[in-house]
């Protein structure tokens, strides 16, 4: 596949709202229900002959551990995020192995389904460390949040609904088990890897890495990891159905089928919020712009058309 139109070779970004319940609930049992549903568009693809890798996002887990870490700091000692980040790759990592298999096995495709806990590469200088502005974890009383700010952690007001702990984002640099995951896709698996961004990394004095208190974003991850393994198509999965300009406004409007530079203009003009869609837009523009075929930004229900190009927003090359 691939030269006739059809998806190829597909990285699938699955959000947040593919691992929880519809309320944003993350029971065991709604993970696994939310899971998967999920795996019924990607099981389709794979048995119409699509070689497939898929991300995925980790915040309620995460958020779950470090309410953990807190309520058990008195028994046992808090683990640093980026333990919590590689424990909930391997968490989700198996629910999808095993939900994937089942919907796999249900249409006569079964293939091996392998999970890669993954590292990403970031600067130890990154300007991120020194203003972390990404919120991780649940709300807390202002009198809880100054106790955790106490011991050297950084913490916002959100207003009404309360404060938050904040961590750096930095920007992924490389995807450093990536060639685990060629070579898993080169015996014809299926591949998760990359979830949450990553366990992000930095290189020590003596090169060798080590990680590091931050959250790389899901979806810039995921197109630098889709660049790396060669993919030709990015389908981000998230809970709407397209990407809308001049959201909020009497303005607005979805984009369907679209061109990087037209949504690159629509970014300049500050269509598209950061912590939300803006980075969404970002990754699906760098993916393009390094040679991908194109990206796709799209409801989880709708990740087959738009790894075909015919859902969501669609973003191709101005050359395409």
């Amino acid at each position: 596949m691939g030269g006739d139109g059809g998806p190829g070779r597909v990285l699938i970004a699955l959000g947040g709202n593919a691992m929880t319940a519809p309320d944003g609930s993350a029971s065991p049992q709604a993970q696994e229900a939310a899971v998967e549903s999920a795996m019924d568009g990607v099981a389709e693809l794979v048995a119409a002959g699509a070689r497939v890798v898929l991300t995925h996002g980790n915040g309620p887990q995460v958020g779950n551990l470090l309410i953990k870490n807190q309520l058990a700091a008195h028994v046992v000692p808090p683990v640093p995020l980026d333990w919590c980040g590689a424990q909930t790759q391997g968490t989700i990592g198996v629910l999808i192995m095993n939900a994937l298999g089942r919907a796999l096995a249900a249409r006569g495709a079964s293939r091996p389904v392998s999970t890669v806990v993954t590292r990403t590469l970031v600067d130890a200088a990154d300007p991120g460390f020194a203003d972390p502005v990404k919120p991780v974890g649940r709300y807390f009383p202002k009198a809880e949040a100054e106790r955790f700010m106490a011991l050297g952690q950084s913490w916002r007001s959100f207003g009404a609904r309360g404060w938050r702990r904040t961590v750096a984002s930095p920007e992924p640099l490389e995807i450093l088990d990536a060639p685990a995951a060629v070579a898993l896709l080169a015996a014809g698996h299926v591949v998760v890897a990359a979830g949450g961004g990553g366990v992000p990394v930095v290189r020590g004095a003596n090169g060798e890495p080590h990680g590091v208190e931050a959250v790389v974003d899901k979806d810039l991850a995921a197109q630098l990891l889709a660049r790396e393994l060669g993919m030709e198509v990015l389908v981000i999965a998230t809970d709407v159905d397209h990407v809308m300009a001049g959201y909020g406004t009497d303005r607005e409007r979805p984009l369907g089928r679209t061109t990087a530079g037209e949504l690159r203009a629509l970014a300049a003009a500050g269509h598209f919020a950061g912590g939300s869609m803006g980075p969404k837009v970002e990754a699906a523009l760098r993916f393009v712009a390094a040679g991908g075929r194109r990206a796709a930004i799209a409801s989880l229900e709708h990740i087959v058309p738009a790894a075909h190009g015919a859902a969501g927003t669609v973003i191709e090359d101005d050359t395409a």
